[in-house]
């Protein structure tokens, strides 16, 4: 087997599994666990992937997440019905904020379901969706383009959104710990508040399996928001912390649609 096929294998069976094990790898591809070693060293230097203790994982940890590409092979059906809550606060006519992200891209490709609108965004993937869209003003932010997250960031960016205004943003974020949003990259950190400062109000999209993880820099306050989209309740203790400070949480497996 040659090495980039090796290598595919592995990332197709960390999408499928989230984490794979050295050993494992190695009796499975019959070589040594040097070699497994090796390519997992490649691996996550590309961004890829984060080695542990034993083999690797795609999950977030405090300085890393995965590729946007990954990502975008993700959660398919939980993407979906935080993107149907999204919609259903959105109207013909609204000007509308995206960031960065796979879910905020999720949501992008959905929105001509409620144009005609006005779409601003740094997200690539929602830039190409839109682009030839007639019934959509995209206003494409630019700046210094991240293939890790298939967005554009920088002070060419936050200066763009400093001089707009929108009806609504939407912005995702990979870890909530307690009451606070985080993110392990700072400058993906000033586009978002960016964006939440350009807007009458933000809506955070988080994955339910991101409650209870940090990051390396704090984006925001849980109350910074008018609501917050998960796709399953998260642990009941934050779920009643949440309650108890007036922040409104959408369990978006109750929405139709």
């Amino acid at each position: 087997m040659k090495r980039d096929e090796r290598r595919q294998m592995i990332m197709d069976r960390l999408i499928q599994r989230r984490a794979v094990d050295v050993d494992d790898l190695a009796s499975r591809f019959d070589v040594s666990r040097m070699t497994i070693h090796r390519d997992l060293d490649d691996l996550e230097q590309a961004g890829l992937l984060r080695k542990v203790r034993g083999g690797a994982t795609i999950e977030a940890g405090n300085q890393f997440e995965s590729d946007f590409r990954i990502r975008a092979m993700q959660d398919g059906d939980a993407k979906a019905r935080m993107a149907n809550a999204a919609l259903e606060m959105i109207e013909p006519g609204m000007s509308v904020m995206i960031n960065d992200g796979s879910m905020a891209a999720h949501l992008g490709a959905r929105l001509t379901e409620k144009a005609p609108l006005t779409v601003i965004t740094n997200n690539g993937e929602v830039i190409e969706t839109l682009r030839e869209v007639t019934r959509v003003q995209l206003i494409a932010l630019g700046g210094v383009f991240s293939a890790k997250f298939n967005g554009y960031f920088g002070v060419v960016t936050e200066a763009a959104v400093a001089r707009l205004r929108a009806d609504i943003a939407f912005i995702s974020t990979p870890a909530v710990s307690g009451l606070q949003a985080f993110h392990m990259n700072a400058e993906v950190v000033r586009t978002k508040r960016a964006m939440m400062a350009a807007a009458e109000r933000s809506v955070l999209l988080v994955n339910h399996q991101r409650f209870r993880r940090s990051a390396l820099h704090l984006m925001a306050d849980l109350d910074e928001f008018s609501s917050v989209i998960t796709d399953a309740p998260p642990a009941p203790d934050l779920e009643a912390s949440m309650q108890r400070a007036g922040i409104p949480l959408l369990i978006a497996e109750n929405v139709d649609g």
